[in-house]
């Protein structure tokens, strides 16, 4: 019980190094991050947001000509924009067509962009390569194997703000690797914020790092019981709490359906229903969720107005140079299981 207990308070410790958000302008998205398994790595995180976010499941090959510059065809960033070729094939779920929000590469590197209302970037510097906002996980997928390697790499760009639907791009960006590495960056009053370490697990929207500690102290996880009093509304806190607890009860899996399963059930936990009292506070219903099994290269989707949950084996897609661009919309009540072969030749990339 002990060690549970202290295995719970590393991941509501660690994972609680998140900025405080005004509750009234808070978004929600949670990411769970299950890398303490004898199986292997496996991931999950909610999408959450007051409007369809035009979801598609897209899988790009290596050899992908990038321009950070660009939103849509819209031209953003003209000083310096940067520009790269992608090293490594992955599978990605796209936003408004403009960038990625979730996904992983053919390494095993994933990446979730998560809401952060207290983003503030650095003032633009044209000495550097900006990159705009939502293609922020799409280049760490293009050119990082890990995460050591992604942090790496995102020193050698500027991020820049991008606006898309009225909705500025004020993010989080959340790694993992197939490793179990974690890290999680944050631009807070103009400079990168990084926590970086395999113990970061659990990660909302909110709040700041020395007010979850606080929380923490408050909750006693010590002797875990059905009347272990938790946090059951929908903000960043109540679910962050939530999101900790029942990690740190996950049974060890036999298989990677149990796996799967123990992930996507947090985050259902986690989840904002449809009809929750968000409203005035800013916080929206879950449209979809999504889990990845980093060791295997699987990736399972869940758009939360369809029963079914569908996947795909990014290794059996091809990946080499000049391959085309695969598609699939999600949005499709007849899809369920294995949707690999479902996926459709694009005309043109998103981005």
């Amino acid at each position: 019980m002990k060690t549970r207990f202290h295995r719970a308070v590393s991941i509501l410790l660690a994972a609680s190094a998140i900025v405080s958000i005004p509750l009234q302008s808070a978004q929600a998205c949670s990411r769970v991050l299950w890398n303490d398994n004898s199986l292997g790595v496996f991931v999950s995180r909610t999408m959450d947001w007051p409007e369809t976010t035009e979801p598609v499941l897209t899988v790009f090959p290596r050899g992908m000509e990038r321009d950070g510059g660009l939103v849509g065809e819209e031209r953003l960033i003209s000083d310096n924009p940067a520009k790269w070729t992608s090293k490594y094939g992955s599978i990605v779920t796209t936003v408004y067509g403009v960038g990625a929000v979730d996904g992983f590469n053919e390494k095993g590197l994933a990446v979730h962009l998560l809401y952060l209302s207290a983003t503030d970037l650095p003032e633009r510097d044209p000495n550097k390569p900006g990159l705009q906002i939502a293609l922020w996980g799409q280049y760490v997928l293009d050119n990082a194997a890990t995460v050591a390697e992604a942090l790496a790499e995102l020193e050698k760009v500027q991020v820049v703000m991008a606006e898309v639907n009225g909705h500025k791009g004020t993010l989080h960006l959340v790694m993992e690797d197939a490793s179990g590495d974690s890290a999680v960056i944050e631009y807070i009053d103009g400079k990168a914020v990084v926590h970086h370490g395999k113990d970061y697990r659990i990660v909302t929207n909110d709040p700041a790092y020395d007010e979850q500690l606080a929380l923490l102290a408050k909750m006693d996880f010590s002797e875990p019981s059905s009347n272990t009093p938790l946090p059951g509304n929908v903000k960043a806190t109540d679910r962050f709490q939530r999101a900790a607890y029942y990690s740190a009860m996950l049974p060890e899996p036999e298989n990677e359906q149990q796996a799967v399963a123990g992930v996507l059930a947090i985050a259902r936990n986690v989840s904002v229903p449809f009809g929750a009292p968000y409203g005035g506070f800013g916080i929206y219903n879950t449209e979809y969720r999504t889990a990845i099994n980093l060791s295997e290269g699987r990736y399972f989707f869940e758009l939360t107005t369809s029963p079914n949950v569908i996947w795909a084996e990014l290794g059996k897609f091809d990946l080499s140079e000049g391959s085309p661009v695969m598609m699939l919309d999600p949005d499709n009540i007849s899809l369920a299981g294995d949707v690999t072969g479902a996926f459709e030749k694009s005309e043109k990339a998103p981005f």
